[in-house]
């Protein structure tokens, strides 16, 4: 495990109500294209913050990366539904395509 690992995992036990440090760890598993461990730390993100729009493009990224288009194509429509997707072109813009290129 390295420091940054461990530094999220510590972030994550000291405040695991907070979505960020699920979102943190997930991060660093989504570059070490650890896709399931990613998903799961993503999908804690989700739950902890319904309206966390970065999370949901993050877990959507972990199931493409898995192997899992239909999990990747419903994480980022959440994305989109969420008060940010609603409102930011630029992230629907980027959304749309990932979607596309499924």
């Amino acid at each position: 495990m390295n420091d940054r690992e461990e530094q999220f995992k510590q972030l994550v036990a000291e405040f695991p109500d907070s979505p960020m440090g699920h979102f943190s760890l997930g991060k660093l598993y989504l570059e070490q294209q650890r896709w399931k461990d990613a998903a799961g730390c993503f999908d804690t993100a989700v739950k902890l913050d319904p309206t966390y729009a970065a999370a949901f493009v993050s877990l959507g990224d972990a199931w493409a990366g898995a192997g899992d288009p239909a999990k990747a194509r419903a994480s980022w429509e959440q994305a989109l539904a969420t008060p940010l997707g609603k409102r930011d072109a630029s992230l629907q813009d980027d959304l749309a395509q990932r979607i596309a290129d499924l």
